[in-house]
């Protein structure tokens, strides 16, 4: 597929894919996105950890698993040409349609018509933001342009509670995760980290010794520099 750069085009080329979970980074803080997807700048800290920790149960690439009505795929790869994404979806689940309802597809190796429903792991608790829905919302826009299908809803399971979550991926969600994919690729094609501004929600980020909100520098390689230099006390 193909389209005309800028906002609004209905395509990308392979090799213009950014990442899917970079939505959640995106949304989350747009300098937090930079310094990982522009900048290569990673930290881990004890979130990041259990978060690791709690998504590496669901990423097997060679486990797929029936239980009654639904088939449970694990690490299954998505692309979304339309969105300018590719990525990973920790599971999806396929539902068999029994009825004779139109928005069902089929599957390789397998009888009968399916709907997909992703599932996305996540740490601790629902977030205040949509950060998580809109990662969850962009793999079921993949998915709908692999399968030529509908994909009303999805979850979000929340580890600390053991806590599933629906989300439904009305129109207003699409068109944030339209968006913001629009708005990654601007950012990535002008290979500028968004400037530092300080927000509670700093604390609770790995990259926090690195990015250095209070200070406002524009990348963390500016201030690594600038501290080699001795510009920094």
């Amino acid at each position: 597929m193909s389209g005309s750069a800028g906002f609004g085009r209905t395509g990308y080329e392979e090799d213009e894919l950014l990442m899917i979970s970079g939505m959640q980074h995106y949304a989350f803080c747009r300098r937090q996105w930079g310094l990982i997807h522009l900048e290569q700048q990673w930290a881990e800290n004890v979130l990041t950890y259990e978060g690791r920790q709690l998504h590496r149960r669901a990423d097997d690439p060679y486990f797929t698993e029936l239980r009654g009505d639904v088939l449970v795929s694990r690490a299954m790869p998505l692309v979304s040409y339309r969105l300018g994404l590719y990525g990973v979806a920790d599971v999806v689940e396929f539902h068999a349609v029994v009825d004779s309802a139109a928005n069902k597809t089929r599957l390789a190796g397998r009888r009968g018509w399916w709907l997909p429903y992703p599932v996305e792991y996540k740490r601790g608790n629902r977030k205040p933001d949509d950060c998580d829905e809109v990662q969850l919302c962009a793999q079921a826009i993949a998915l709908e342009e692999m399968l030529n299908v509908s994909v009303p809803e999805g979850a979000l399971f929340y580890g600390e509670r053991e806590r599933r979550v629906t989300i439904r991926f009305d129109l207003g969600l699409r068109t944030r995760v339209q968006e913001l994919a629009e708005q990654m690729h601007r950012d990535f094609a002008s290979g500028v980290t968004a400037s530092a501004r300080y927000e509670p929600k700093c604390g609770s980020c790995s990259l926090l010794a690195v990015c250095k909100p209070k200070m406002k520098t524009k990348s963390a390689v500016k201030y690594l520099s600038d501290y080699l230099h001795g510009e920094l006390d």
